[in-house]
């Protein structure tokens, strides 16, 4: 059995076909992985937190035909540099803008999971004409009520302050994250434990332990007082597909609730089942509704 720190973390795990490139945006150096064409129909998939791009290897793997697959590193996570900011998410959205930009790119479909899903968010809400469509997996919504937000707040305490305080030796010197993966999904035998350490083992490095920390650090002390001050009033007009794993202790599927949707084309669709890392148990489905909606928004 590895031991923690295992060298194997220090690169990223092996994906046949793939390219890999470092893109510096911004003062971000982005670890880049991509497949399929390089000329078909860019899609940009942005991964949550405690993982990296390896969460879209069998997209990576096997890319849709006709889709130029595009699973960048968040700053600081994976094999990303670190952020020359603390991990405000407006922040990152425009450092993801940048990449595009260096990337020559105009124009993507977007999907994103977790922390990529809020960013996600905030991405086709400030700049909708450069996205064709959006598939959100377990990520809140933006326009969620007050009460909805109150009545779940128990679930964000349970984790997210021990990260916030204390990420940088919790992530590094435990074995909370390859708990805490685990125990998020249903199917615990859809992944391998060597998975789960190629997650949890990258934190171990100080770069990437920091990044969380500031992602939960920021989302704290700054983003949930300027939400409850400042609510999003800003209406989605992307297409946008929530697709969600009913069993998620993390977020409550309440908090993507179409009824409370602000968008003019968002569609809800709950997989029962299914843990917070849907990607992972259910790597068939969200293969199949990106197919779909890129088709429908071609």
């Amino acid at each position: 059995m590895a031991e923690f720190g295992s060298a194997a973390a220090s690169r990223p795990p092996a994906i046949d076909g793939v390219r890999r490139s470092f893109v510096t945006a911004r003062g971000v150096r982005f670890h880049v992985t991509e497949a399929g064409s390089a000329e078909g129909r860019p899609v940009l998939l942005l991964h949550g937190w405690p993982q990296h791009h390896y969460t879209y290897r069998d997209l990576l793997a096997n890319p849709p035909a006709g889709l130029r697959i595009i699973a960048p590193d968040l700053p600081g996570y994976g094999w990303s540099g670190p952020a020359p900011h603390k991990w405000a998410k407006d922040d990152v959205a425009s450092d993801l803008f940048a990449l595009l930009d260096e990337l020559g790119i105009d124009r993507v479909l977007l999907a994103g999971h977790d922390w990529g899903g809020f960013i996600g968010y905030r991405m086709i809400l400030r700049e909708p004409e450069r996205f064709s469509g959006y598939l959100a997996m377990n990520m809140a919504h933006p326009w969620v009520p007050t009460s909805v937000v109150t009545r779940n707040l128990w679930r964000f305490l349970t984790y997210q302050p021990l990260i916030a305080i204390a990420g940088k030796p919790v992530q590094r010197r435990t074995g909370f994250l390859e708990w805490l993966i685990s125990s998020a999904m249903t199917d615990r035998t859809a992944v391998t434990r060597e998975v789960v350490r190629s997650f949890s083992e990258r934190f171990r490095d100080p770069v990437c332990a920091q990044a969380a920390t500031d992602t939960y650090r920021t989302f704290w002390l700054k983003e949930i007082p300027q939400a409850a001050r400042n609510p999003e009033r800003r209406r989605g007009t992307v297409p946008i597909h929530a697709l969600f794993g009913l069993d998620d202790a993390a977020v409550h599927h309440s908090m993507a609730d179409p009824a409370s949707a602000r968008a003019d084309d968002y569609t809800f669709e709950g997989v029962s089942g299914c843990g917070h890392f849907i990607i992972d148990e259910r790597p068939d489905l969200v293969r199949a509704r990106l197919i779909e909606l890129a088709d429908r928004t071609e």
